[in-house]
């Protein structure tokens, strides 16, 4: 098998990005197909024992065993290191399997993290119940207090870990100047970048070290199977990440990693489309409710920021309705045509209660200190025709009595 470009990414780095989401990191065997091959195997065999002795020896290159490498999650790792602007990329099960590792990888006991405190449930889970358990603490801050950074690093900082837009309070922290603190202070940052994806957002332009990704959202975009992705340089990835991922065995399964690679090329589509219908779908919400949290809204207190960070806002935004938890049960029975559900990145829309679902391990202390109350809603919108998700979102608004 060869890579399509004849090139190991002389000619994909000058592609530009629809062109990458397509055409980067496909390999083609013998059989010359035009579709990516999907590599069902968990070893492979050797024209000789020299040859498995010098690839295990890392003498020569060449698969070994598919925890290690696969040709389909390969490529799916050359398409999203070449999307994202980076080095290096290596991808993962889930989501959660990309920021544990992210971490674990290159933290010890001892170390300091300090995170932005608004960041989805499971990641919040890590830090308070595991990696406390090994000796690594960690302060929570407000994300988008620039001075708050600086303030809570401590003589054994080791990492800064934050999303931004942030789920689900959509916070936006200042990547450049986050970036610029942590190099500063030789300190190596992280962010969670799902509720953008590449073709939105790229924080590698803005200093960012390591960009982590829940793939199984925008990147897949359908709904239909879990991987995560972390990306940065080839020195990390291979030489840090690397070794921890290969021997703990958070990998990507061949065929997940087949289907991300078909969801990339609509990502850029689609994520500008979802976007589109977001804008829309939010300006309507606004009038009815008593906040909403889309970074594409002038009236979002980060609005400004979020534009210059993103080329475009997503398709994931918050509101809040007066009435608690019972009013916010109500909106979502009410509704006909969007699902209920707590998954994001879907091209169907789907929304769903964060303090009884995603941000319920929290407790009520911890999501207040997120500023998740017990009457927000998330919402992802999809591909549906806008003007029938307003419609079924007054309708919702109506039964509720809002």
């Amino acid at each position: 098998m060869k890579n399509s470009t004849g090139t190991d990414r002389t000619i994909t780095a000058k592609w530009r990005p629809a062109t990458q989401a397509v055409r980067a990191g496909t390999w083609r065997s013998e059989q010359g197909e035009t579709s990516e091959a999907l590599f069902l195997t968990s070893g492979y065999t050797y024209d000789s024992a020299e040859t498995v002795a010098a690839r295990f020896a890392g003498e020569a290159t060449g698969m070994q065993y598919s925890r290690f490498q696969n040709p389909t999650v390969a490529m799916l790792e050359e398409r999203i290191a070449a999307m994202e602007g980076a080095e290096a990329c290596k991808v993962q099960a889930s989501g959660m399997a990309a920021m544990t590792s992210a971490l674990l990888c290159m933290l010890s006991a001892g170390d300091h993290v300090v995170m932005g405190r608004a960041a989805f449930g499971s990641c919040r889970w890590i830090m308070n119940n595991v990696l406390n358990r090994f000796g690594i603490t960690h302060t929570a801050i407000d994300g988008r207090d620039n001075d708050a950074w600086e303030r809570a690093i401590q003589p054994n900082t080791k990492v800064f870990f934050f999303e931004t837009p942030a789920n689900p309070t959509m916070d936006i922290v200042d990547m450049e100047h986050v970036a610029k603190l942590a190099q500063a202070h030789g300190i190596t940052t992280i962010v969670d970048n799902a509720f953008a994806t590449s073709v939105l957002q790229r924080p590698l332009e803005f200093g960012i070290d390591i960009v982590a990704y829940s793939a199984t959202k925008l990147m897949d975009g359908q709904g239909r199977v879990l991987a995560g992705a972390i990306c940065g340089s080839d020195a990390w990835i291979n030489g840090v990440l690397s070794p921890f991922q290969r021997n703990t065995g958070p990998i990507c399964s061949p065929f997940n990693a087949w289907v991300v690679l078909k969801g990339l090329e609509t990502l850029d589509l689609r994520a500008h489309r979802q976007s589109e219908n977001a804008l829309k779908v939010g300006a309507f919400v606004e009038g009815r409710v008593a906040q909403v949290l889309h970074p594409g809204l002038p009236s979002f207190a980060q609005h400004n920021l979020a534009a210059k960070q993103m080329d475009a806002f997503g398709p994931i935004f918050s509101f809040v309705v007066d009435g608690g938890r019972e009013k916010a049960f109500a909106v979502l029975n009410a509704l006909e045509l969007i699902d209920i559900s707590n998954n994001i990145g879907d091209s169907k829309s789907l929304a769903c209660h964060p303090a009884s679902t995603t941000h319920n391990n929290m407790g009520p202390e911890g999501r207040a200190e997120m500023g998740i109350g017990e009457g927000m809603i998330r919402l992802n919108v999809g591909l549906e025709d806008p003007q029938d998700l307003i419609e079924d979102l007054d309708r919702a608004f109506a039964k509720a009595g809002l």
